[in-house]
């Protein structure tokens, strides 16, 4: 039989589960939660259920300790990508207990990074990653309930896309190199950093393809691509500028997109926003994003019939419900369809033929 007993002030208890004495604080001056907290751990004992004597001292940050863990032993998620998702919760909810997590802190939390100027889909990246932990928490029984997270509304996906004509006016107010990397993304809708953190040894001109290695993209599979006759040109001429620049500087340069000129010279080219931003404003395309070219190269791969799930390997898609939200419809696209159905009620067009053995009854 269990008992209840008094430390200084605070009362204790005292059960046993497989015959072992197990000692736990009420961390309370009266006897009533004692009695209650006892019952509770007699009830479990004997139901087999988990013992759960330290839940009450576990903290969000050792959920968040433990998420991360499982993020490097598993690999299901970049810890880079993890790391900017945990270290505001970490911040915010240092020293709080995890079992005392109320709808009102999480709503102090929500203001906190609005007040910050973040979008209320960055606000739900992070309250999804705190769900997560609590997920986990639960598994190995370090929390007894989840709290309620309620999402925040989020603005509509953004819509932008390039048309053809857009594309090739901002690619020739860019330097020789960067028209490459532009060109892949629009062609295959390749992100920015998969693009530009291409090796030669990725290349192979004589087959005509590019390779994007196992573990380097987003979503860990590798891509192999081919390349069209004007693609490969641009890359045959970059990987000759590559090569002068290497034996001029008596160096192995590896990356396909280097700094040619400057005091970096050499140096991979990491990010090239601020030419871009040029280019743009130049043809009157302000507040176009390099990112539109994902969605251009969905929606043109899906206007020239290329098969759903051969246009998600090419552009990295590992979902279709993603893939769906890239494949937009543009405005031409309707005004086109409109004419189509518009000729077809006039007659301009042909109508299917019907045949008549089949249709007689």
């Amino acid at each position: 039989m269990g008992m209840i007993y008094k430390r200084g002030k605070v009362f204790w208890i005292k059960y046993y589960c497989d015959g072992r004495p197990i000692r736990e604080s009420s961390h309370s001056t009266t006897e009533t939660p004692a009695r209650k907290l006892l019952r509770d751990r007699e009830g479990r004992a004997e139901m087999g259920a988990p013992l759960l004597p330290k839940v009450r001292n576990t903290t969000v940050e050792t959920l968040l300790a433990d998420l991360k863990a499982h993020y490097e032993t598993t690999g299901q998620r970049t810890l880079r990508e993890a790391e900017t998702r945990l270290t505001p919760l970490r911040q915010f909810f240092t020293g709080r207990r995890a079992n005392a997590m109320s709808g009102d802190v999480l709503t102090t939390y929500i203001q906190h990074r609005q007040a910050s100027g973040l979008s209320n889909g960055t606000i739900n990246r992070e309250l999804s990653v705190l769900g997560t932990a609590y997920k986990f928490g639960l598994e190995h029984g370090k929390v007894v309930r989840r709290p309620v997270i309620h999402l925040l509304k989020e603005a509509r996906p953004r819509q932008g896309f390039f048309e053809e004509s857009q594309f090739l006016a901002v690619r020739k107010h860019l330097a020789e190199d960067l028209q490459v990397a532009v060109t892949i993304m629009w062609l295959y809708g390749w992100r920015r950093s998969e693009v530009m953190s291409l090796q030669l040894s990725q290349i192979d001109l004589e087959a005509g393809t590019l390779r994007l290695e196992p573990g380097s993209t987003k979503n860990g599979e590798g891509r192999v691509v081919y390349m069209t006759p004007e693609l490969k040109t641009f890359v045959s001429a970059q990987i000759g500028r590559v090569k002068i620049l290497s034996r001029r500087l008596g160096r192995v340069l590896p990356h396909l997109f280097v700094q040619l000129h400057g005091c970096y010279t050499g140096q991979p080219v990491q990010d090239f926003r601020k030419a871009w931003s040029q280019a743009c404003e130049r043809v009157g395309l302000v507040g176009m994003l390099r990112h539109d070219f994902r969605r251009s190269a969905v929606r043109n791969m899906e206007r020239a019939g290329v098969p759903r799930s051969v246009a998600m390997k090419i552009s990295g898609h590992k979902t279709e419900s993603i893939y769906r939200r890239y494949a937009i419809v543009s405005e031409s696209d309707i005004q086109d369809a409109t004419r189509r159905l518009l000729g077809h009620n006039l007659g301009t067009l042909p109508s299917p033929s019907v045949d008549i053995a089949h249709v007689s009854g």
